[in-house]
């Protein structure tokens, strides 16, 4: 399997998470991002969306991060839960997070971190956040009686919402404010195959000094 995608990405990390959790053999493709790659006419064609990550695994091409997912799970028999009521579980949490937890924290990251500086607005940060801390305090308390997400194991609704989670830059996210989902993140890097974002995915930009 081919994953395109770039380190930066929270979105192509919960793929690049979720198949090193099953141990399965696939290989990055650095996609530019930063320089305009998903908007040119030969990424199109990989995707007409102009989005990371992709799948490709043969004939098989899969975007979208939660739909990825579901394929993963889906051909592997894995990380999905049990039953059909886990199942459905499972996707209510990739789907909250799609529009609650990553749909807050992907851009207001890019804007505290990717954007110049000149064209940060502060008032569009703040807003941000507030949405962003609204959906953790959710995560937060779910996760007071539950070590993982879905199904009562693993799963790849806890790659989906954990993805942007693991990453070094600052985004409004400090994990000592949140000691269930930093306890959940503690079990999650203690699984064999986890490793952080860098270490799976080559990077854009070079860590701060």
């Amino acid at each position: 399997m081919k994953l395109y995608c770039f380190g930066e990405s929270g979105n192509a990390y919960k793929v690049a998470l979720a198949l090193e959790l099953l141990n399965e053999s696939w290989e990055p493709v650095h996609v530019d991002f930063f320089n305009g790659e998903t908007r040119s006419p030969e990424f199109r064609k990989i995707n007409v969306m102009g989005e990371v990550p992709v799948l490709v695994d043969g004939d098989v091409t899969v975007s979208q991060s939660g739909n990825i997912l579901d394929y993963i799970s889906t051909i592997t028999g894995e990380l999905g839960g049990t039953f059909a009521a886990d199942r459905r579980e499972v996707s209510r949490w990739i789907l909250f997070d799609t529009q609650k937890l990553s749909g807050q924290a992907g851009p207001l990251r890019f804007m505290m971190n990717f954007l110049p500086e000149d064209k940060r607005d502060q008032a569009v940060i703040d807003w941000m956040t507030g949405r962003f801390r609204a959906a953790l305090q959710i995560l937060e308390a779910h996760l007071a009686g539950n070590d993982w997400i879905a199904s009562g194991k693993v799963t790849i609704a806890d790659c989906a919402c954990a993805g942007y989670l693991f990453y070094e830059e600052p985004f409004a996210f400090d994990r000592g404010e949140w000691p269930n989902i930093d306890a959940w993140l503690d079990r999650l890097s203690a699984l064999p195959g986890w490793k952080p974002p860098y270490d799976l995915m080559q990077r854009a930009f070079p860590p701060a000094s």
